[in-house]
């Protein structure tokens, strides 16, 4: 699996058992005081994700979850148009990685959902649903705690940005 994984674009990835994630309210109020700008604007972030218990619970559904991360290559440290291309790249892999998987799974992402110019939310339902992969900071996880917990780096140093996913699975 591993080759396959760095095969779509997986820079490093482990598994850990999904009762050993931590949810956190915490993380959710940063999610609600809307840093990211995302916070009611799609259906991969709160509100429109669930409750934090909602949340917890459909990942606690699956037994086990595959961490992994994607890494992009930045000019430097203010390279803005590099972190938005490495976050579109990394959207790409999570596409790719959910269509290598036996289903079903449940994928989350980084940073909420970029796959419609503009969300439906909240007037109708997502056009692409079984594609809607959550954001893994709207379910109230703290990714580098994730990252330690499934034992791969959460820096992976100068002039790097890093994206994280979650696969939960049976």
């Amino acid at each position: 699996m591993e080759q396959k994984l760095q095969s779509i674009g997986v820079s490093a990835s482990g598994y850990l058992k999904t009762a050993e994630i931590a949810f956190s309210s915490e993380v959710r109020k940063i999610c609600e005081e809307n840093h990211c700008r995302n916070y009611a604007k799609t259906w991969a972030c709160p509100p429109g994700a669930g409750s934090l218990e909602d949340c917890r619970q459909q990942i606690l559904s699956y037994p086990w979850a595959l961490v992994f991360a994607s890494v992009y290559d930045l000019q430097d440290s203010f390279d803005i148009e590099g972190m938005q291309q490495g976050h579109r790249a990394f959207k790409e892999v999570c596409d790719r990685l959910y269509d290598l998987l036996e289903q079903p799974v449940l994928l989350l992402s980084n940073e909420g959902c970029i796959r419609c110019r503009t969300c439906t939310y909240p007037q109708a339902p997502c056009r692409f649903p079984e594609k809607l992969f959550p954001s893994l900071e709207g379910y109230g996880i703290l990714v580098n705690q994730l990252a330690r917990l499934a034992g791969i780096p959460y820096n992976f140093g100068i002039n790097k940005v890093a994206f994280f996913g979650m696969v939960c699975f049976r």
